[in-house]
């Protein structure tokens, strides 16, 4: 077998020791050798709410040292299948957010010049947009399961067209997904009118709203989902506030009535089989959660989808 980068077990470093990258990986220098490489991309400017989210990457890295390399529910062994390796934190404009986002795409250009699957820490969810610009640029449309409280379809925020909260408008006015193939789930909450969600249906969006989900085991809708995208590359953004903030409060735009941990499970790892080209894990905001909890749900949902990506073997 293959020597992969392992993360440091906890028998061999206490496990609030250590380097502080996600699940204690090797801080990798080089994109050399890699097939998964995370990152952090610490950004607040695009929110519209509460602020925080710079913060997201390094609390969720931290919390992630609890996590143990091998999936003892589903028997997914990632480190055993793909070299892995936390790339740091990209160096964006603190005060520009247009600047922010071209540094963003650019930056993932070049990480995906190689044959590197980027798995990213938010971080608002503006940093959505310019990842599927370059991932669109280097696979053409992709489909998308977007996991989220809300659609993310305004015209503008504030005069703003680029925000947190009008990514997937603008991926949808760009090309960058297939309308048909892009799936929202958990999305809810107060509104404006009737029409701010329905819309992106009539684009071809396939929503699934948190209050038909209540109850639901997601597995079923999580399979159907695979089979209907079949071997078309895809892009999984997942939003934390897509959960009840009773599980994840610590988050900008929290909205009651949300999924549970047990569902977000069921989902990611009903996903197994698709053909994902990247994933971002986005709008934790630590200020909000002083228990960290928040940050450990974020970090699990990471390895989870590590642990369905393309390539990974079970034991």
């Amino acid at each position: 077998m293959a020597e992969f980068n392992q993360p440091i077990s906890g028998n061999d470093l206490a496990r609030f020791s250590g380097p502080s990258t996600f699940m204690r990986l090797p801080q990798a220098t080089s994109l050399e050798g890699l097939d998964v490489a995370f990152l952090g991309v610490p950004m607040d400017i695009g929110t519209s709410w509460r602020s925080g989210t710079r913060f997201g990457p390094k609390q969720i890295r931290s919390e992630s040292a609890m996590l143990r390399p091998y999936n003892m529910a589903t028997g997914a062994a990632p480190f055993d299948s793909l070299n892995a390796g936390d790339i740091g934190d990209l160096a964006i404009n603190t005060f520009s957010l247009k600047e922010s986002l071209r540094i963003i795409e650019e930056s993932y250009q070049a990480i995906l010049s190689g044959n590197v699957i980027p798995m990213a820490m938010g971080g608002d969810h503006s940093i959505t947009l310019p990842i599927l610009r370059a991932i669109a640029a280097k696979y053409g449309p992709v489909a998308l399961v977007h996991v989220d409280a809300h659609a993310d379809v305004n015209d503008d925020m504030f005069g703003e067209r680029e925000t947190h909260g009008t990514v997937f408008r603008r991926a949808y006015e760009e090309g960058l997904i297939v309308a048909d193939k892009t799936y929202q789930i958990g999305i809810r909450g107060t509104g404006y009118g009737a029409d701010d969600f329905t819309e992106a249906q009539g684009w071809g969006f396939q929503q699934f709203p948190a209050q038909e989900l209540w109850g639901r085991q997601l597995h079923n809708m999580g399979a159907e989902i695979r089979r209907d995208i079949g071997t078309r590359p895809v892009y999984i953004s997942y939003d934390i506030d897509s959960l009840d903030p009773a599980f994840a409060p610590g988050t900008g735009t929290p909205e009651i009535g949300g999924l549970t941990t047990p569902q977000a499970l069921e989902l990611i790892r009903s996903l197994k089989g698709l053909n994902i080209v990247g994933c971002d894990l986005v709008e934790v905001s630590p200020p909000y959660d002083t228990t960290g909890n928040t940050a450990l749900t974020a970090a699990n949902l990471l390895y989870e989808m590590m642990c369905v990506l393309p390539g990974v073997k079970s034991r």
